[in-house]
């Protein structure tokens, strides 16, 4: 694998240790900063370079100014970990990784622009009603990137594509035991309550229904 970035001197390098292996034999570098990781998933190791060239390339102008051998040292303590982490933690890390991912990836999210293309609101400030929702509590939205993503299936298509009326029941009912990200898991899993069926493929059609499912949750995360 080439390098990830260089910048100034700088080069950072992602792979296994044969890769590195290959790469620092064709290397001038003077010195090399190597993190090593026994067991971490594809995904979150990716993220870890990615980060880890944009610290480095960012610190670049203080190691300069500096000059000083201590700087180094400085550089690693601040990216490597107090303690390594637990494989519990990483395990958790994963499936967060993989629960965001599938819900990025379903398809079922808006920005505020595209409801108000659909609702036919101002495109001069678009955002002002999705948000006027979310804080009244008629919709929920989850945060990506700096982003609000809200979700096409809380909204009625029938109605201009203004918030379904079950759907703000719900967020009542979730209040104070899940987030926008944790509702979001909540409608897109498949729900025994339900019958084997999703949430968010029944709030238009039967809201009783995921209404019911929504208390139910509730119960079981009260009785732990």
């Amino acid at each position: 694998m080439p390098a990830l970035a260089e910048h100034s001197g700088i080069s950072t390098l992602s792979g296994t240790p044969k890769d590195i292996q290959a790469q620092l034999a064709r290397s001038q570098a003077e010195r090399v900063l190597v993190m090593t990781f026994e067991h971490i998933q594809p995904p979150m190791f990716d993220t870890l370079a990615e980060n880890f060239t944009h610290v480095a390339a960012s610190m670049l102008d203080v190691l300069h100014e500096r000059h000083e051998r201590q700087s180094l040292e400085r550089l690693a303590q601040a990216l490597v970990p107090h303690a390594p982490p637990s494989p519990r933690l990483l395990k958790e890390a994963a499936m967060l990784v993989r629960a965001r991912r599938a819900v990025l990836e379903s398809g079922d999210w808006l920005t505020a622009a595209d409801i108000a293309q659909l609702a036919g609101f101002s495109t001069r400030n678009p955002s002002a009603q999705p948000n006027k929702w979310k804080k009244q509590g008629l919709i929920f939205a989850i945060h990506h990137n700096g982003v609000d993503y809200f979700p096409g299936y809380g909204l009625d298509s029938h109605a201009n594509f203004r918030p379904l009326k079950a759907l703000s029941d719900i967020i009542k009912v979730f209040a104070g035991h899940k987030d926008g990200w944790g509702m979001a898991y909540w409608f897109l899993g498949v729900n025994s309550f339900l019958g084997g069926k999703r949430p968010q493929d029944l709030l238009a059609s039967n809201p009783e229904r995921v209404m019911a499912a929504a208390q139910d949750e509730i119960q079981e995360i009260a009785h732990g």
